[in-house]
Parts: structure tokens; C-alpha cells; sequence
């Protein structure tokens, strides 16, 4: 007859079948822990973000003070998006940036800008200033996407005005407190309103009424 074994025959592969699972759930659970830091790095705090917008831009008004050509060229995308808005003889930038030889160029290329303020709304970081002796007042709204600034909006002696769109609560709010009717109510009509985050100060200065425009972010 054949022996009778006690006890496990095979100790070690049971040893082994038995740490297997439990090493690969250790492993599973470590890398979920990894992979939910990393996500917590990457992403980034906003305000750190609109700082280095900032940062981004002030560094290009340094570079145009100081004529530093190549500085200009790795901060502005080769495809920079403009528009503007103003008196044609104040584009100013447009001079800086092309290095046209009009004959106004010579007074053109001398204006320095020099922003009084800096406000960032995520990627948008607004930059006023003004030039008392010309009577010239300005807003950039710039876009920088990873260090590069892909777009550029220039209003020139007009007052700006920034507003953010977002769903109305207030109205949505009224809609459950009103009755019913027939009709429907304004807050129905207009559920998204937009709210004004900055408004321009600097074009008020020169006590002379300038157009308004609005930025919706």
C-alpha cells in the first residue's frame, strides 16, 4: 500500500502559491498609490500657473525695453494670433515686433511699454499701462500656453471691460421658488449670465471719453 503522507507534500510550492497573490496585491496597491501621486504633481496649482503666466509676459516687456531680439523670438509662437483695437498710428507693437521703417516709425518705435498693472485669469494675463505725455492709455490680453504666448489682444484708449461666463444659480434659485405660469420667467430666458471679473482704469485717467469694449473669458 501506498504511504500515508501527513502534512503538506509539497511545502515550498505552497509557500509560493500562497505569497504569490499576496505580493501581487501589495504591487497593485503601491502602484495605485504612485500613479494617484503623480496625478496630484501634475496637476498644478492655479495660482502657480497665473504666476508663471505673469512672469512669461513681464519677461517680454523687458526683452522689447531692451531690444533683446532673440528673448522676443522664444517667448511670442511664430504664429501669433493679433488683434487690435485703436487708433491706427498706435500700433506700437506691431512697429516694435516687424521693425517697419515708415515714416512715423521713429516716434512709433520710441514708445516704451511699461505695465502699471498685471491681473491673470488662467491662461489670460492682462497688462495696462498708459503714456500721460501722449495721452495713450493701453490693455494686452495675452495667451500663454506652456511658456509661449500664442495670442495677443491690443486695445488701445479704450476702456475694457472682463466678464467670465457661468450659469445664473440665482435665477435658477428663483425658478423653484416661483409659481407656476404660463409665461416664462427672464432667469428662463437667460440662464448663463456674465459676471465682470476686471474692468480697465488707466483709459479714465485722461478724463476724455474713450469706446468700451467687453472680453468674455
Amino acid at each position: 500500500p501506498s504511504p500515508v503522507l501527513s502534512g503538506n507534500p509539497y511545502p515550498e510550492s505552497q509557500n509560493k502559491f500562497i505569497s504569490f497573490p499576496v505580493s501581487l496585491f501589495l504591487l497593485f496597491h503601491f502602484l495605485r498609490l504612485f500613479r494617484q501621486e503623480l496625478a496630484n504633481s501634475q496637476q498644478k496649482n492655479p495660482e502657480d500657473s497665473e504666476n508663471k503666466n505673469q512672469r512669461v509676459v513681464l519677461a517680454l516687456y523687458d526683452a522689447l525695453k531692451s531690444r533683446d531680439v532673440e528673448t522676443v523670438h522664444k517667448i511670442l509662437a511664430p504664429d501669433l494670433e493679433w488683434w487690435f483695437h485703436g487708433p491706427p498710428t498706435h500700433q506700437f507693437m506691431m512697429h516694435l515686433l516687424t521693425g517697419s521703417t515708415t515714416a512715423s516709425s521713429a516716434s512709433q518705435s520710441s514708445f516704451v511699454f511699461v505695465p502699471l498693472s498685471i491681473t491673470s485669469f488662467g491662461p489670460i494675463v492682462l497688462a495696462e499701462g498708459c503714456d500721460h505725455s501722449r495721452q495713450i492709455s493701453w490693455v494686452h490680453a495675452w495667451t500663454v500656453a506652456d511658456g509661449i504666448i500664442t495670442q495677443v489682444r491690443e486695445y488701445f484708449n479704450t476702456s475694457l471691460t472682463v466678464t467670465r461666463f457661468g450659469k445664473d444659480l440665482s435665477g435658477q434659485s428663483q425658478r423653484k421658488k416661483s409659481p407656476p405660469s404660463d409665461f416664462p420667467s427672464t432667469a428662463e430666458i437667460n440662464p448663463v449670465h456674465c459676471p465682470s471679473v476686471w474692468e480697465s482704469s488707466v483709459s479714465n485717467r485722461d478724463g476724455k471719453s474713450v469706446p468700451g469694449l467687453v472680453l468674455a473669458l
